[in-house]
C-alpha cells in the first residue's frame, strides 16, 4: 500500500484496459505485480489488476502524464496481447488511493469464460468497467474492516 498524504494532484487520470495473458503462470504474474508496484510507487500511480488465465483487466490512476506513459509501456509488454483501452477519463478522486497495485486473483464474480468467448467486453459500457473496480474496492474495504 502507499499513502498519498498531502500530495494533491490536479490532473488525475484514470485508464482501464483489458488484455489477454500470454504464457499465464504464477512467475509471470508475480513479475508483472513486482514491476507494477515498483514503478507505480515511483510515479504516484495507484490501481488494481483483476486477472485470470484468459483476461487481465487493469485500472491505473494518477498524474495524467505518468498514467499515459505507464499505459504506453504496458502496451509494449510481451507478457500479454490484444491490449485495448476501455476507458480514459479525468477524475477528482482515486478508487485505489492506498494501493500501488491491488491484485485480485481469479474470482467467480467476474465474467465467465463463456461470457468472454461470447464477446461480453464488446457489449459493456465504460460505466460497467468502472463498476467492476468500484465493487472490488468496496469488497477490499469490507474485508479490511472485518
Amino acid at each position: 500500500m502507499i499513502s498519498k498524504g498531502a500530495n494533491i494532484i490536479t490532473d488525475l487520470l484514470r485508464i482501464i484496459y483489458v488484455s489477454e495473458p500470454f504464457g499465464f503462470d504464477a512467475p509471470s504474474l508475480s513479475g508483472i505485480l513486482l514491476d507494477a508496484r515498483t514503478n507505480n510507487i515511483r510515479d504516484d500511480i495507484t490501481g488494481a489488476l483483476v486477472c485470470r488465465h484468459d483476461v487481465y483487466l487493469q485500472l491505473l490512476e494518477g498524474p495524467a502524464n505518468k498514467v499515459e506513459a505507464t499505459f504506453e509501456r504496458i502496451s509494449r509488454d510481451d507478457r500479454h496481447v490484444g491490449i485495448r483501452k476501455l476507458t480514459s477519463s479525468h477524475v477528482t478522486d482515486r478508487i485505489f488511493g492506498d494501493w500501488a497495485m491491488l491484485h485480485d486473483p481469479e474470482k467467480t464474480w467476474i465474467w465467465t469464460e463463456a461470457e468472454m468467448s461470447d464477446g461480453i467486453l464488446n457489449r459493456l459500457a465504460p460505466s460497467d468497467f468502472e463498476k467492476v473496480f468500484e465493487d472490488l474496492a468496496e469488497k477490499v474495504q469490507n474485508e479490511t474492516l472485518t
